[in-house]
């Protein structure tokens, strides 16, 4: 085998790879020798077949499977040979006339375009200098937290008074039954339904038309379905409601006591207060994290300047701009954006794909040189995280995943890049400091 180097251009190479047809020729003699044992053909006694005669009826299909094997076997020794780390898979272009190879009459040559990874001393761990925000869980916190809990659970009771009457929050129980020109309509009918008044949760107009009413009214509620209702039936339509108010009850207060805890499954206030204190510190952790990595992932952006593959930076460019594409069409651009032309968004996001491909290199390289694996434990239970994500089609993702194992090898790099950003900061001297709720909760722009 001869390998040239045709070009050499930053991160680009391209290799001139030709194997003798001697040596393919020498490797189908092989293959035939092997084989006329066991061929079996009309005319001819099982393992007696004359070697010309197997080599005639076999020979071309033989080669074509010689060359298949000798371009994989090639190219990969080319590029270990010149100590080639490929960024991507190469590009194959046969140069030789490929018939004339697989009749053993000129030799294979081939050409292989491939964009190399980057040569770079990463940063020492040990000489990076880090700040870890810290923050616990405050008594005002777990008070605001257990408040919230208690406006979520939220129950109610018989409205008393004299003349009471629907008010906005109220819960009403009540039946309907829904006409369009004088005729009900399917769907359009219940009984003891609750409603919240203020809630949103029927057609816009309807809630606001039973305020005020009293227990077993009879009231007529007209209202119009939106245009974009997705009963494509009724949209648009008007329709008349006749309502009966069977109940009237208001929010109760919720007290955050034992009964509370118990109606919650706990034993005690004492332990929903334990639990969900240890609910925020691991909110609040989770978010101390987050700022760390940000911080440390900033500091190796700084520290590391190199070329990057261009068909990785496109690559990565690509999916941030389908997202800001979809993002766009579905309005949901953040303000700043909107008022941006094309041109100034595909820039600010090519360097956001530029850090994003240099990060990922870096981690990849102290995560090599670091020895850094992936257990098949890990990948199962980040499988079977992904699953739990799905209630009710666990199964399916779970077989979808065994069955394409690059669907698996995805989920590999998020694990891969925390297991190296844990490494670093082992190795780093952090210096844990404490900040305010509002400094750690505070959202920082994604890159």
């Amino acid at each position: 085998m001869q390998v040239v180097e045709k070009s050499a251009e930053g991160l680009s190479r391209t290799l001139a790879v030709t194997i003798p047809a001697a040596e393919l020729n020498e490797k189908l003699e092989a293959r035939i020798k092997e084989v006329a044992p066991q061929v079996k053909l009309k005319g001819f006694r099982p393992g007696k077949v004359p070697v010309s005669h197997v080599r005639k009826t076999f020979g071309r299909e033989f080669m074509g499977e010689i060359v298949n094997a000798s371009i994989n076997e090639s190219s990969q020794k080319a590029l270990d040979d010149a100590k080639l780390r490929p960024a991507a898979p190469a590009e194959m272009k046969l140069t030789s006339d490929m018939d004339k190879v697989v009749a053993g009459q000129e030799d294979l040559a081939y050409e292989m375009s491939l964009e190399v990874m980057p040569h770079f001393e990463p940063v020492d761990p040990k000489t990076l200098k880090l700040d870890r925000p810290t923050y616990s869980a405050s008594d005002e916190d777990l008070d605001e937290a257990l408040k919230e809990l208690a406006g979520q659970a939220k129950s109610y009771e018989d409205k008393k008074g004299k003349a009471v009457k629907a008010a906005e929050g109220d819960q009403l129980t009540i039946d309907f039954v829904g006409k369009i020109d004088g005729e009900a309509f399917e769907g359009g009918s219940a009984e003891d339904a609750d409603l919240v008044i203020g809630s949103g949760r029927f057609i816009p107009g309807f809630e606001e038309q039973l305020k005020g009413a009293k227990v077993g009214e009879e009231k007529v509620v007209n209202v119009t379905f939106p245009e974009d209702y997705q009963a494509k039936h009724l949209a648009g339509k008007a329709a008349a409601f006749d309502v009966t108010v069977k109940a009237i009850k208001a929010e109760a207060e919720s007290v955050v006591d034992d009964a509370f805890a118990t109606r919650l499954g706990l034993e005690s206030l004492d332990k929903l207060k334990e639990l969900m204190r240890q609910n925020l510190d691991q909110q609040f952790a989770g978010a101390a994290r987050f700022k760390l990595k940000r911080a440390l992932l900033d500091q190796l952006d700084e520290k590391h300047a190199f070329d990057l593959p261009p068909k990785m930076v496109e690559a990565e460019f690509q999916g941030i701009w389908q997202q800001v594409e979809a993002d766009k069409a579905a309005g949901r651009l953040p303000e700043e954006d909107t008022k941006k032309s094309d041109d100034d968004l595909k820039a600010e996001y090519k360097k956001i794909a530029e850090r994003r491909v240099r990060l990922g290199l870096v981690l990849a390289e102290i995560g090599r040189a670091n020895n850094v694996q992936i257990t098949e434990q890990e990948l199962n239970a980040a499988v079977m995280q992904e699953a739990r994500n799905y209630p009710g089609q666990e199964r399916q993702v779970l077989d979808f995943y065994r069955q394409n194992p690059n669907a698996a090898a995805q989920l590999r790099a998020p694990i891969y890049e925390e297991k190296v950003v844990d490494l670093i900061v082992g190795q780093a001297a952090v210096t844990d400091t404490p900040i305010s709720k509002e400094e750690l909760l505070k959202e920082e722009e994604e890159a």
